[in-house]
């Protein structure tokens, strides 16, 4: 039998055998470590004395030879475009006239006029060849010069940079304050563009009530340009669209409506879409709200140039000014931008002066509050009002809308006019009074109410001050000739004016006195009524009353309004802010009677 193996008798063969497992002894040594202490580790440890001593080197100081290099001289050949000597003389001339009360851009006598003002190219021009272009241009009063663009008045220096400033830019937002002359300075970038040849056809369009001063202004400052209004039936507006000999035409948002299939390509008109080398929008506020249907007509209107004037950008919230973007450089803003960035975006389309920064010598405006308390039939008045409204706003729960409490708002700032039962008003024996001291020194004055009713009112109660009323309810052919006898007629003191229809494009700084018999929702609606008055060419101190009562409706719109004053200051400077809205939301509304806000979308108030 071989190792491992043994053989079978039966068959022959072998098979395998399984070794034994090896045995296994365990031994235990026990072998226990036993440390000897010895110095080495503490030797290790301590520090290792390095003994030093100094010796003193009596090597002397090494000299050093300072060799000036001079870089090499380039030559330069300077070019310098002299001003023609007849146009100092032009525009002195201009200035020298004496200016009327109506103008928009009148200029005071003796004022200087700065004669070079250089066109400022866009950020946004990247081709070397274009911005050569604008900087090897002249100056912008030589350009003006050239041409034979005469003045009726010297123009301020900032509307000189205003005019270069749209001139040169394909987007551009002018945001100057009310009164600086915002009309004037589009007008003038406009007569230069069509002189050069840059344009050929320009669309404006602004409110209905704007569009004879638009027409005036026009005629007042570039008197040689054709300009068409268009108006009138279907057919006589599709002849007036279709004038080629006509480079520019006016037409207010309402019309635009009416002539939506021109502007959008549809319908039977479609192969003859309107197109315009500019389009400029007077009180762009108008299309704010990009949802509404104002808004996505005038963006469909095809065009090569875009404009937006307006002094109030921002009424409500940052919004506003992306809606005016969606129409000039469309998706440059949007409503997640804080508002510091959302200034950085613009500050190239956007051109913003205030009168106390560009007209020191612009008379000041005086604000007065004159804070009074409802007279006791008033008070019992008014306290049963908003009892009884807020007990039934409450009653209703959810169901109560922002509706339920603008009503009862309503009904309380009228009862804080005048009462509904008597008459009394404390608020009209302080404007009397103080009306008493406007006629006796032959002073003019307005008077702003958000009613007509109250306006009416007002007139009846007034006669011997020569009211004249200036609202939704006179017809628009009839305005033009409000004015001209308030301007003119001597015994005619007061003007009774609604924030509607005298908010925008008048030009009445021959008044001296104004009076904002209630309050709006917005601050900004107020300081377009007050800055009718506060513009260029004001005659004197502008001193303007704000009637509020104590205790009322009115002091807690207030207080939450003067909370909300910064956000404009706040893009257009470039602070850092929180996000705020200038209007109030219906959350603050419901807050006024301290009621619960219902769920649902937050609106806000103009």
């Amino acid at each position: 039998m071989n190792h491992g193996f043994e053989s079978l008798e039966t068959t022959g063969g072998r098979r395998w055998i399984k070794d034994q497992p090896p045995a296994i002894h365990h031994e235990d040594l026990q072998l226990a470590p036993q440390p000897f202490v010895t110095g080495w580790n503490r030797a290790i440890q301590r520090d290792v004395p390095v003994p030093a001593r100094s010796l003193p080197l009596g090597i002397v100081r090494p000299k050093t030879i300072c060799i000036p290099i001079q870089s090499p001289r380039v030559p330069v050949r300077s070019f310098l475009f002299s001003e023609p000597a007849s146009l100092a003389g032009r525009f002195a001339a201009a200035g020298g006239e004496q200016p009327t009360a109506g103008s928009s851009a009148a200029r005071p006598p003796g004022a200087t006029l700065r004669s070079t003002t250089r066109v400022r190219p866009p950020t946004d021009v990247i081709k070397l060849e274009d911005r050569l272009a604008y900087l090897l241009q002249p100056s912008l009063e030589m350009l003006l010069a050239e041409r034979w663009l005469d003045f009726p008045f010297a123009p301020f220096p900032y509307q000189m940079e205003g005019i270069a400033f749209l001139y040169a830019r394909q987007a551009a937002v002018l945001a100057d304050e009310m009164g600086l002359g915002k009309t004037m300075q589009a007008i003038t970038a406009i007569r230069l563009l069509l002189r050069c040849g840059e344009i050929r056809s320009v669309l404006l369009v602004c409110p209905k009530p704007l569009v004879s001063n638009w027409k005036r202004e026009f005629d007042q400052w570039a008197p040689e340009i054709p300009v068409a209004i268009v108006e009138g039936d279907q057919r006589r507006r599709h002849w007036q669209w279709q004038l080629a000999d006509v480079p520019v035409k006016i037409a207010n948002y309402e019309l635009m409506l009416r002539d939506r299939e021109l502007f959008e390509g549809r319908g039977p008109e479609a192969e003859g879409r309107l197109r315009f080398d500019l389009a400029v929008l007077d009180e762009a506020q108008r299309i704010k709200n990009q949802r509404s249907t104002t808004s996505q007509i005038v963006r469909s209107v095809a065009r090569r140039r875009n404009w937006a004037l307006t002094g109030t950008p921002v009424e409500n919230s940052a919004e506003d000014l992306v809606g005016i973007f969606e129409f000039l450089v469309p998706g440059h803003l949007s409503p997640e931008m804080k508002p510091s960035t959302m200034g950085r975006s613009v500050s190239d389309y956007v051109l913003r002066r205030t009168k106390d920064k560009v007209l020191t010598e612009l008379p000041p405006k005086m604000f007065r509050d004159a804070e009074l308390s409802l007279l006791p039939e008033q008070q019992e008045t008014y306290r049963l009002a908003e009892d009884e409204g807020v007990l039934r706003i409450g009653e209703m729960g959810d169901q109560a809308t922002i509706q339920h409490v603008f009503e009862l708002i309503l009904r309380l700032k009228q009862i804080c006019n005048f009462d509904p039962a008597t008459g009394a008003s404390v608020k009209f024996e302080r404007l009397e009074a103080d009306l008493e001291e406007v006629a006796a020194s032959g002073r003019k004055a307005l008077v702003f109410s958000q009613w007509v009713s109250t306006l009416r009112r007002l007139s009846g109660q007034l006669e011997r001050f020569g009211p004249l009323e200036f609202h939704g309810k006179i017809p628009p052919g009839q305005r033009g000739e409000v004015i001209e006898r308030f301007r003119h007629s001597p015994d005619k003191h007061v003007l009774l004016i609604s924030y509607g229809a005298g908010g925008v494009g008048l030009n009445l700084q021959f008044c001296e006195y104004v009076f904002l018999f209630d309050r709006w929702w917005n601050p900004a609606i107020e300081d377009q009524a007050v800055n009718r008055a506060h513009r260029i060419g004001a005659a004197g101190p502008v001193t303007v009353t704000r009637f509020l009562m104590l205790d009322t409706i009115e002091e807690r719109i207030n207080l939450v309004l003067e909370e909300k004053r910064e956000l404009f200051d706040t893009i257009f400077s470039g602070a850092e802010q929180r996000h705020k809205k200038l209007g109030m939301t219906q959350a603050e509304i419901f807050g006024l009677f301290d009621l619960r806000s219902p769920g649902g979308p937050i609106r806000y108030v103009a």
